[in-house]
C-alpha cells in the first residue's frame, strides 16, 4: 500500500471478573491498525488498573500483566498516532480524574477543534500530561460529569463540542461506554457474548473474543454497559445531518474478514478489482498483488479479465505495516526487507501489479523497482482506490498534501513518478459502485478536499499541514 487509520479501540462488560484476557484479544486482532502502544484499563468495583506500553500488544501484555488487571469490565487500544507524539505519555488508555474516581477512554480518530479545545481547557485551569486530543477529549468528559453526575448525559455534552471523527470507548465506574462522532467517520461495533457484550473497531475482534456480532453503533450513538447487559434506556444519539462513513476502512485500514456497516470488506475489495479490470484494462500475462492488502483486488482482477494469477512477491510477515510506521526513514527501510520478489514467477512476464491504495508512493516505487528488477518486461499497476489529492483529518495520517503523490500529478505522471509503464486508478464511480453506499453516506474528503465537517483554518482547502493551524 501506502496509509494509516490510526487506532483500534475495544471495550467490554461482563456480570463477574475475568475481563483483561478477552480485551487482550481483541487488540490482538486489531494489531494492524495501531503498532507504537498498546493499553488495557479494567475496573473492579470502581477501582481502575491500568497498564500501558510502547510496542506491539503481545510485547507489553504477558499473563503476569494480565492478572494485575482486575475486573468484570474495561477498555483497550493499540495506537498508531495522528494527533500528539509516540511516546508512553500519549499511550492509551488516558485516565483522567472524574469526580470521586476516575474514567479511561481509548479513542480512535482526530478532533479537528482540537487547538480550540485544548486552549480553552487550559484557560478553566485543566492541567495535560501528554499532546495528545485523547486527553483533551477526556478532560472535557470529565468537567461535564463534574456538572452533570450523570457520565452518560456528560459524554453526549461533550460531543456537543468536539469536532471530528472518533470512536471510543470508556470505562468509569463499574460501566463501559461506547460512542461514535455523530457524522460515523470511525467505525464501531456493538457484540454479545456468552455472558456479557463487547464493543470494538472492527467486527473480527468481537469474534476473536468468541463473541457474535450485534449491529454498528449509529452515528452520534452513546451505548451504555453494565455488569454485562446493555442498558437501552437511553440510548443518547446526537442529531445526524449527514453521515461519512471513511471509504479507507473498506479501502485498506479494516482486515478482509470485518463486516462494515452490512458489508463485508473482503467482497468490496474483490469487486474493486473486478471492476478495475472492466475499466483499466491492459494486455498482461500476470495479475501480482502487492501483499497483503492487494490480494483480495488482485483475485477479483484476475477473475473478471481472464489474466492469470500469481504470488509473485513473497511478504516478510514478521514486519510492520510500513505506511503505519511512524516515519518516512523507517517506511523507506522496511520495504525491502518486508518484500521480496520471484524472479522464477516473474522473469520475461508482463506484470498487472494490484495495489490497494498510493498515498507517498514510497512502497509502491520500490515495489515497481523489485519487480523490474527481478526481470519483469512491463510493470502496470492498477489502484484500488481514487487517486489521494488532499489530507485527511479524520484519522488517517496524511496531513501533506506535497507528499502525496497524485498532488497535481497526472496518472501518466504518476507512471513515470513510480517508475511503472502504465498506472490508472478505481474511479470515484466505481468506488461508490464497490462498497455500495452512495457517496453522499462516505468521507471522501482525501479524494475531494470536500470535507464532511468545517476544518478550522482549511484556507480554501489548500494549506499544506495541520502544522500550520
Amino acid at each position: 500500500m501506502a496509509l494509516k487509520e490510526a487506532c483500534g479501540v475495544v471495550g467490554i462488560s461482563l456480570p463477574h471478573g475475568g475481563a483483561a484476557p478477552y480485551l487482550y484479544l481483541g487488540l490482538r486482532a486489531l494489531q494492524h491498525r495501531g503498532q507504537e502502544s498498546a493499553g488495557i484499563s479494567t475496573t473492579s468495583h470502581g477501582q481502575l488498573y491500568h497498564r500501558r506500553g510502547m510496542g506491539l500488544v503481545h510485547e507489553v501484555f504477558d499473563q503476569e500483566a494480565l492478572e494485575t488487571l482486575r475486573g468484570s469490565g474495561g477498555v483497550g487500544h493499540v495506537r498508531y498516532s495522528t494527533t500528539g507524539t509516540s511516546t508512553l505519555e500519549n499511550a492509551q488508555p488516558v485516565s483522567v480524574a472524574a469526580g470521586e474516581g476516575e474514567l479511561a477512554l481509548a479513542h480512535n480518530g482526530d478532533l479537528v477543534n482540537f487547538t480550540r479545545l485544548r486552549r480553552r481547557l487550559t484557560n478553566l485551569g485543566v492541567e495535560f500530561l501528554g499532546n495528545s486530543d485523547t486527553e483533551a477529549m477526556g478532560q472535557l468528559i470529565a468537567i461535564e460529569f463534574h456538572r452533570t453526575h450523570d457520565m452518560g448525559t456528560a459524554i453526549r455534552r461533550a460531543m456537543g463540542e468536539m469536532s471530528g471523527g472518533y470512536a471510543v470507548t470508556l470505562v468509569h465506574g463499574n460501566r463501559v461506554y461506547g460512542f461514535r462522532d455523530p457524522q460515523g467517520i470511525r467505525p464501531l461495533a456493538l457484540g454479545s457474548l456468552k455472558d456479557g457484550h463487547v464493543l470494538a473497531s472492527e467486527s473480527v475482534a468481537i469474534e476473536l473474543m468468541g463473541g457474535r456480532m450485534l449491529r454498528d453503533l449509529e452515528p452520534g450513538e452513546v451505548v451504555t454497559l453494565d455488569r454485562g447487559a446493555v442498558k437501552e434506556a437511553p440510548r443518547h444519539v446526537t442529531p445526524v445531518s449527514t453521515r461519512a462513513h471513511c471509504m479507507f476502512e473498506w479501502v485498506y485500514f479494516s482486515r478482509p474478514d470485518t463486516v462494515l456497516e452490512g458489508h463485508l470488506v473482503y467482497d468490496v475489495r474483490h469487486r474493486i478489482g473486478k471492476i478495475l479490470a472492466r475499466d483499466a484494462p491492459t494486455e498482461a500475462d500476470l495479475v501480482v498483488p502487492v501483499p497483503d492488502s492487494g490480494r483480495s483486488q488482485a483475485l477479483g482482477f484476475a477473475e473478471a479479465s481472464g489474466i492469470p494469477y500469481a504470488e509473485g512477491l513473497i511478504k516478510n510477515r514478521f514486519v510492520e505495516r510500513t505506511f503505519i510506521l511512524p516515519d518516512q526513514k523507517r517506511r523507506e527501510e522496511e520495504v525491502r526487507v518486508k518484500l521480496h520478489p520471484i524472479a522464477g514467477v516473474l522473469r520475461g512476464r508482463r506484470v498487472v501489479l494490484l495495489e490497494d491504495s498510493i498515498v507517498r508512493g514510497t512502497t509502491l516505487r520500490e515495489v515497481v523497482g523489485m519487480v523490474r528488477g527481478a526481470g519483469a518486461r512491463a510493470v502496470h499497476v492498477r489502484v484500488g482506490c481514487p487517486p489521494i489529492v488532499a489530507p485527511c483529518y479524520f484519522g488517517v495520517d496524511m496531513k501533506e498534501r506535497r507528499d502525496l503523490v497524485a498532488y497535481g500529478r497526472s496518472e501518466q505522471e504518476v507512471a513515470k513518478s513510480l517508475g511503472a509503464d502504465s498506472v490508472r486508478y478505481l474511479t470515484m464511480s466505481g468506488l461508490v459502485e464497490a462498497i455500495g453506499l452512495p457517496e453522499s453516506s462516505l468521507c471522501v474528503g482525501c479524494l475531494t478536499g470536500r470535507y464532511p465537517l468545517s476544518i478550522p483554518q482549511e484556507h480554501r482547502r489548500f494549506q499544506k499541514s495541520l502544522g500550520e493551524f
